[in-house]
């Protein structure tokens, strides 16, 4: 009898993919085409705007049949279910887990303790629109009456990584005015080298946090504060102008010195990974405007009704997921690589980082008990084709097994001569010669002597998907972040966790409370830790004190 933590491993889908891998593990993709020259296009899925092939993974029509069954018996139909309908699937922290309500038309009901959560959502959206007109206009003024032309986001975690990665998504659309900046590293560098070539009287602070208490963002909004005043003439008043909070702490914000009026709410059945698309995103509406916006959530929308409908053979987010767990728990993968073929999307690699591995990064299933299996993968990446020139060797020639998602527009914003056809040229090659490689005969037939065939001998058989959309716009990027969201949640559907709570940045937090006051005391602290961190501190005090 198996034990809880290997409940999944004890399924029969799961035995029986165990079984069907020891057959096909050693299979070559060069085989499996040339069996079957449809591949190419039939392994293919498409919806709501997006195309994916997935005919490069080193998988047959059983290996899909098998996954699509371990979903089935996992209950993936009816988790998604109860995440639509507002159940409470965050089970430590009995919380509903609705970022899809963010993106609800405003006639639908999500309904979380008896309460409809849609017109709440609309109304912050109203709110957020009629500020973000204001100041765009021109019609908002500082506290000297000057136009505000600079803004500058101060969060951390989800509050800073949607925002970032959305401003520099949009950055075609967005009022090239004005300024954007991001700050979140408790670092004082950050904050310096954002505001050093700022005006005060022209510069908002957006500073969001939900309890208006996280250590990073506060510590980093008085710097803002004192920067403001100062440059303001210390005017307490001035405050009220320049600064707006998301948060859900309202007398915290009002002894901040922000005007109630201006702090837009959010809700504890979104997390903070997910929450880009509620008042988390004023920085993106205020650079794109509120229409832009709009039609980003309405792409967030699409791929919603998609995963929520679609069967799961072709369900795009269902299919992601199951080939990660595919690799993960089958081939022992520990990595996947997102390689956006778009310089826009520079840092998404990043804002999947958190999406992924604070989602499905656990080691202890819904039920309490220890998994008996590994978990999430590390996710990581870089644009193509910088990459291309820095770790694509390991990729191609290395020891590891990396999984590749490609992703790319048919439709460059920025046409420049050959540019895009050169792009996405190295992108489809990239897929082809990781999937098929290059032979010891065929580097021979070139005339390598035989000394240096093994050094250009690719071996191939490296997995990949392709993601192609038709153009960059903000509904694009909305179906985009969607599809991967949604891939996760199926991943942590299968593995028994939940993939909507982050116990594992708590410990650390609390810690360095501790060591706060050890570091800045001006007296010799009694250390009570281990010697290794004893010994650091002391370290760091006596070394601060020198010029």
């Amino acid at each position: 009898m198996s034990s809880p933590g290997n409940q999944l491993t004890a399924r029969p889908a799961w035995k029986a993919l165990a079984a069907h891998h020891e057959r096909i593990r050693d299979a070559h993709l060069r085989t499996l085409f040339a069996q079957d020259p449809e591949r190419g296009t039939r392994m293919t899925a498409e919806a709501a705007g997006v195309f994916l092939d997935y005919s490069k993974n080193r998988i047959t029509d059983e290996t899909l049949r098998l996954l699509v069954h371990l979903a089935e018996e996992c209950g993936l139909r009816a988790r998604i279910e109860a995440m639509f309908n507002g159940e409470k699937i965050n089970v430590t922290e009995n919380r509903a887990v609705l970022h899809v309500a963010l993106r609800a038309p405003k006639d639908s009901s999500i309904v979380v303790d008896g309460v409809n959560v849609v017109p709440r959502v609309h109304a912050v959206l109203d709110k957020m629109a009629d500020f973000s007109n204001r100041v765009r206009s021109g019609a908002w003024k500082g506290h000297t009456g000057k136009r505000i032309r600079h803004i500058v986001n101060i969060g951390i975690g989800g509050s800073d990584l949607g925002p970032v990665m959305a401003y520099e998504a949009l950055k075609h659309y967005s009022d090239r005015g004005m300024t954007f900046r991001f700050v979140s590293n408790i670092d004082g560098t950050d904050f310096a080298e954002a505001v050093r070539d700022l005006n005060p009287a022209e510069t908002l602070f957006i500073v969001s946090s939900k309890t208006f208490t996280t250590l990073e963002t506060m510590t980093n909004a008085h710097s803002a504060r004192d920067w403001s005043l100062k440059g303001l003439g210390g005017a307490q008043a001035a405050v009220a102008k320049h600064f707006v909070a998301v948060s859900t702490n309202a007398a915290e914000v009002r002894q901040f010195g922000i005007d109630l009026a201006n702090m837009f709410e959010f809700w504890d059945w979104v997390g903070g990974r997910y929450s880009m698309d509620s008042a988390i995103g004023l920085s993106t509406m205020l650079a794109v405007g509120p229409e832009q916006f709009h039609q980003m959530l309405a792409g967030f929308r699409r791929m919603d009704e998609h995963f929520r409908t679609a069967p799961f053979d072709r369900n795009l987010p269902v299919l992601l997921g199951l080939l990660t767990v595919w690799y993960n728990n089958f081939f022992g993968a520990q990595t996947v690589a997102v390689l956006p073929y778009e310089q826009y999307l520079k840092r998404f690699p990043a804002y999947l980082q958190q999406l992924t591995m604070e989602s499905n990064g656990k080691s202890v299933m819904l039920n309490g008990t220890k998994v008996g299996y590994e978990t999430s993968p590390i996710y990581w990446g870089e644009p193509g084709t910088n990459g291309q020139h820095s770790f694509y060797q390991l990729i191609h020639q290395g020891t590891k097994l990396i999984p590749c998602d490609f992703i790319a527009f048919a439709r460059t914003l920025n046409p420049l001569g050959r540019h895009h056809d050169l792009l996405l040229a190295n992108m489809f090659a990239q897929g082809e010669a990781l999937a098929f490689g290059k032979t010891s005969e065929e580097v021979r037939a070139e005339g390598s002597p035989d000394w240096l065939v093994p050094h250009r001998t690719f071996e191939g058989n490296r997995p990949s998907n392709t993601v192609l959309l038709g153009r960059l716009t903000p509904e694009s990027l909305g179906r985009l972040i969607a599809l991967y969201e949604h891939s996760v949640f199926t991943q942590g559907v299968i593995w028994g966790v939940d993939s909507f709570d982050q116990w594992g940045v708590e410990l650390g937090k609390v810690l360095s409370q501790r060591i706060i006051p050890e570091l800045e005391s001006q007296a010799e602290p009694q250390l009570g830790h281990d010697s290794s961190t004893n010994a650091l501190i002391r370290r760091y005090r006596a070394w601060k004190q020198k010029p």
